[in-house]
């Protein structure tokens, strides 16, 4: 297998303090990688360096074999890299279709967007049902799908995903980790961060736990899952 994304010893800043301490870790074409930690171990800002709206003040991130570090965000996004971020950020005045179409500004094919068009609402029925309804007046868990949707809008090699199960009911977070699943399946990569370790590290092929800033634990999902630290730390119930 080889590596798809690199991220290699980045380091963040937020002013004086240092968020992220050094973070190395790699995903490989066709896995599913998951990030876990606590609230504040700094998944997100992970994320954001990424993809191009953070800068990390030493390291790399090679994608693709192309060192991207100081690539900007909206040039990323061309490259096949699609960010489904936190608290889902769809544009709520406008209409379900509408929000979906924005995720394929980076491209000119109209026979090839329409196709895609199809390729979502066969993922995510409920969008097709809901196609001129505004945005706003969804639920949470179908403005999740709306922002997977779009996402998925771009024809990415790889999607990255920010707590997708945030502030959803148990049933409707089983429903969005099968659609993970089943994204991937299709053929492309996934990096999620997730607070909810339990579902993201049973689907995961491999993950990597970060504590304060820094990587201190990694293998595969299932080992991960059986960890007794791992278990102790973020599996409690």
């Amino acid at each position: 297998m080889s590596a798809l994304l690199q991220v290699e010893n980045i380091e963040v800043y937020y002013g004086a303090i240092k968020a992220l301490k050094g973070v190395s870790f790699e995903v490989n074409k066709g896995e599913i990688v998951s990030l876990i930690g606590a609230n504040g171990a700094g998944k997100t800002t992970v994320l954001h360096t990424i993809t191009g709206l953070l800068h990390s003040k030493n390291g790399k991130i090679i994608y693709d074999g192309k060192d991207i570090t100081k690539t900007p965000a909206h040039k990323i996004v061309s490259m096949g890299m699609a960010h489904v971020p936190e608290r889902r950020r769809i544009f709520q005045q406008l209409t379900v279709l509408e929000n979906i179409k924005m995720g394929a500004y980076t491209r000119k094919d109209k026979k090839e967007i329409e196709e895609s068009l199809e390729a979502v609402y066969k993922s995510f029925p409920r969008l097709k049902e809901r196609e001129k309804q505004i945005a706003g007046t969804l639920s949470g868990g179908e403005q999740q799908m709306l922002a997977m949707g779009r996402a998925l809008m771009s024809k990415p090699e790889i999607i990255l995903m920010d707590e997708p199960s945030m502030g959803l009911s148990p049933l409707l977070v089983s429903e969005i980790f099968e659609i993970i699943k089943t994204i991937n399946e299709n053929g492309t990569t996934v990096l999620l961060v997730e607070q909810n370790a339990k579902k993201a590290l049973s689907i995961a092929d491999r993950a990597y736990v970060l504590e304060t800033g820094n990587v201190v634990l990694s293998g595969n999902g299932s080992d991960l899952l059986n960890d007794e630290s791992v278990k102790k730390a973020y599996l409690s119930e």
